[in-house]
């Protein structure tokens, strides 16, 4: 990756929690693929109130992205603008070259969580299999497209490393075996850009790593751009190329080290921010304005 500043807008905060280590350069010698997302001094505006101004950024093929913000900043209506879900008040938004909306057939999309009654009946390949065909009308029809479409679900489920249970109702399951399968449902098509909605939330650490692990595995392996938004860095952190952050101030992207420091989160706050590094390389930020996420049974229990 390039060694160039940091993109500033003239905000997020990552609290502490996870077990990743501190903030890296990504391999220098990988080389950059094509954009994929490109964002260019965007504005939005929702019920008249300014979302988020003059946000720059930009996603290249193979790159692991993080969206970091406190809450109510807007990092889901940045996922909705690249889908063209939201329109933008100014600036633009491009998506694999087009305009937002005309590419969606490309990416995978897991908006936040969403929790399934434990007597739903549909299982966990049924719920990959919506992500092949979901949008059309009836049973599926036995024949080739069928077989291949069975062979599409099998191949995902072992992706996703949920074969021992994928054949069980969705809703007995934990949250972290429903968000395997969710990601799984989102890669179904072979998509070139894979947008996640705080897929960690909700999860208890050890799920959040688990779960971390296996994106960036499967960005590596299906050759697929991942951009997640996420209210705690300390989990993905140690497999970020990129990250955006949203707040008040502005925006700021760019490497986890150009962009995770005392100075760049002080501008962005206008209030002195402190990043500090624990022994077991996880980041805590002193001064932030809201008090940090802290890791507590909203997580849950289940394994």
């Amino acid at each position: 990756m390039s060694s160039t500043p940091p993109r500033t807008a003239t905000h997020a905060v990552p609290p502490t929690g996870g077990n990743s280590a501190a903030p890296h350069d990504p391999d220098p010698d990988r080389e950059a693929g094509p954009v994929l997302v490109e964002v260019a001094q965007a504005t939005a505006v929702l019920g008249g109130r300014t979302i988020w101004a003059g946000v720059d950024a930009a996603v290249a093929a193979g790159e692991f992205v993080a969206i970091l913000g406190p809450n109510g900043v807007g990092k889901s209506t940045l996922l909705k603008a690249i889908l063209g879900l939201t329109p933008l008040a100014a600036g633009t938004v491009r998506l694999l070259g087009r305009p937002p909306g005309q590419a969606n057939h490309q990416v995978g999309y897991l908006p936040q969580r969403r929790s399934f009654d434990a007597s739903l009946r549909v299982r966990g390949v049924d719920v990959v299999r919506l992500g092949l065909d979901g949008d059309r009308w009836g049973l599926p029809i036995p024949g080739r497209r069928s077989r291949a479409a069975t062979a599409r679900v099998r191949e995902l489920v072992e992706l996703v490393g949920a074969a021992g249970y994928a054949h069980r109702p969705i809703g007995q399951l934990s949250g972290g075996e429903q968000q395997r399968l969710l990601i799984a449902q989102a890669l179904a098509r072979a998509p070139r850009l894979l947008l996640l909605d705080e897929p960690l939330d909700s999860l208890d650490l050890p799920n959040q790593a688990a779960v971390a692990a296996l994106i960036s595995r499967i960005a590596r392996a299906e050759e697929v751009a991942v951009v997640i938004v996420a209210h705690d860095v300390n989990p993905i952190l140690t497999y970020l190329d990129r990250v955006i952050y949203l707040g008040p101030g502005g925006a700021v992207s760019g490497t986890p080290a150009q962009v995770i420091t005392s100075a760049t989160l002080t501008t962005l706050y206008g209030t002195p921010i402190e990043v500090l590094s624990t022994s077991d390389g996880r980041l805590v930020v002193v001064g932030q304005p809201e008090a940090p996420a802290l890791h507590t049974d909203r997580h849950g229990t289940r394994p």
